[in-house]
Order: structure tokens, then sequence, then C-alpha cells
């Protein structure tokens, strides 16, 4: 009874002392109480010092567990190793296409109670980081201003990660216009990309993945010679640069962006001559219309060296030309077509 009647005052402050029992006296009260209170809460000075930092042994660098922990880090495979192509020929991660399966490796998944039974154990990795990994730079938009800076960035840290190694570059992009034809960026964004391909200690192998209109097509016939490929089905084309509309300006204004543009396609040509190994006069001829291009087309006109076939090559070799299929079929192609 004494320690509740101590302890109770304790709880509630504002109660009186007169709950005490008769007999004892304040000073007994209080030795009680405090020899109560230690009683009560120790376990939680027990608990209290048990969270305390625990000492750590030293470490032992002779252990063997530590040699044979470091042995196993060191044969565990990397989960983003680039795993090398069996033919040289072939651009990174483009040889899984040689034996296609339905899954690289089994589903790691658990058995779950909710409604989806197939959980995945981790989330699934960033992929523009992976393909990052595997210095690969994807255009997949565009040549807008934030699509330059991104690809800019991506091409010198690359070559801040080892100035020896290839660097790929896949495109899809219809340059510095939409698709319709409108103009979205300056014929300098694609420009920039080309200097900075220019100016890298490494070489830069291109892959056209879909459509390389534009500046998007110099930037394919800018890599490496003999190391620019095409998927079977993708197209390019070339076209001369288009003034961007800016509603209405003085004439001068006018003028000033006409010679603008026409600078920029003279530099657009001279380019592409050196690139595709023809004339300025025949690189000039064919840009006053847009000039498209199959990725056979592509090749003879020296955008790129190789097409990215997957054993169609012998098919298509024995394939006949359109011209020779209209001869042999009798039909004639009227002039001008």
């Amino acid at each position: 009874m004494a320690c509740g009647a101590v302890i109770f005052p304790l709880l509630s402050p504002r109660m009186p002392m007169a709950f005490a029992p008769s007999g004892f006296s304040s000073s007994s009260s209080f030795s009680s109480s405090s020899s109560c209170f230690s009683a009560a809460y120790a376990p939680l000075r027990i608990r209290a010092a048990s969270t305390a930092a625990l000492p750590v042994p030293p470490l032992n660098p002779r252990d063997p567990f530590l040699s044979k922990l470091a042995s196993a880090a060191a044969a565990a495979p990397d989960p983003f190793a680039l795993a090398s192509p069996p033919d040289p020929d072939t651009p990174p991660y483009l040889h899984l296409f040689d034996s296609p399966k339905l899954m690289a490796t089994p589903a790691q998944v658990e058995r779950s109670v909710s409604y989806n039974e197939h959980r995945p154990r981790k989330p699934p990795p960033d992929l523009p980081s992976l393909l990052l990994h595997g210095r690969i730079v994807y255009i997949g938009m565009p040549l807008v201003p934030v699509v330059t800076e991104l690809v800019i960035a991506e091409l010198l840290y690359l070559q801040w990660m080892d100035p020896k190694q290839p660097i790929y570059l896949y495109i899809n992009s219809t340059g510095t216009t939409r698709d319709d034809g409108e103009t979205v960026a300056m014929e300098t964004e694609g420009f920039a990309i080309y200097d900075a391909m220019m100016q890298l200690k490494n070489e830069i192998e291109t892959v056209a993945v879909g459509a390389a209109i534009g500046q998007a097509c110099l930037l394919l016939a800018a890599g490496k010679k003999g190391r620019r490929f095409m998927m079977p089905h993708s197209k390019a084309m070339i076209q001369q640069p288009r003034v961007p509309s800016s509603g209405q300006m003085p004439a001068s204004d006018v003028i000033i962006r006409a010679k603008e543009v026409i600078t920029n396609k003279d530099t657009l040509v001279k380019l592409l001559a050196k690139h595709t190994g023809n004339s300025v006069d025949t690189v000039s001829k064919v840009m006053q219309r847009p000039f498209y291009m199959d990725s056979i087309k592509a090749k003879e006109f020296g955008v790129i060296d190789k097409i990215l076939w997957r054993g169609q090559e012998k098919i298509m070799a024995d394939a006949l030309s359109p011209e020779e299929w209209d001869r042999q079929s009798g039909i004639k192609v009227a002039d001008g077509l």
C-alpha cells in the first residue's frame, strides 16, 4: 500500500496527499517511494542500456571467411554486364534477334494471396540507364533543344567513362521537323550533335532503327565508316531546311531569315557529300525535293555501310529489282513517273 500511495501522487500531482495511510511519515514515504520507483522502472533502464551501441570486434584481414566472400563476389555475374555479340559486326543488344526466345531467363516470382498471384520480386531496371550502361545513346524524338541537351550530355559522359570504347548511336528521329513537315526546332540543333560527335575521341557507330530524316540522316551518315547500320525496313530521307514560322515580320527580316536558311542548306549539302562520298552537285540535286531511301537505296547512296539482315541477305540478293520485275512482266512505265 505504501508504494501505491506514493506512486499515485506522482502520476496525478493534482491529487492531495491526504490519501496516504496514517502511521507513515513523509520521510519514510519518500524513501519507500524511491525504492519502489527504482524497482518499477528498472526494466526501462535495462532496455535503454541494451539499445546502446555494442562494441564491434576488430576486423581481421586474414580471416578466411572474408577471402571466400571476396572471391564469391568477384565471381558473381554482373546483372548489367553487356554480353558481347558473337558477330563483331553486330551492335550490342541486337544480337538477341539471332536466337529469339519467349523469355531470356525464367521469371522470378513469389506466391501471393492477392488477386495477381505472380508478383516480381524486384522492380524492373531503369531502361534508359540500362542502355546508357551498354554505351547506347538513343534518339527517339525530333531534335528539339531538350533532346539535343540530353544527347550531348550522354556523349560527353560516355567519353569521360572510357574514351577508347565505341559509342552506339541509335536513331529514330524526324530531325528538326515533325512527321507532317512542320518545323519544331532550328537546324543548329542537328549541327550541335554533329559537332559533338566529331569532337569526341570515341568511335561512334550509328544504327537507324526507324526513321532518319533531315538532320537525323546527317547524324546517321556521320558515323564511323564501315560501322553505319540500318534495319531492313527503316527509312532515310534528306530534304532542304525549312523556314520556321514566326508570324508577321518586316520584309527585311524575311530576307535575313531566307539567307540563313540557304546557308544552312549549303552546310548540310557539304556535310552529306563528305560522309556519303557523293559530289555536292549530286546531293544538291536530289535534295531539291524530299529524297526517300529504303535500306538498299541508303546503302547505294552511301548513307550506311551495312543492312542488319537476319537471314534475309540471300533472299534479297536473289530477288529481282523493281525495274527487272516490270520488264519481265511486260509492264511499261510512263516517262516522268
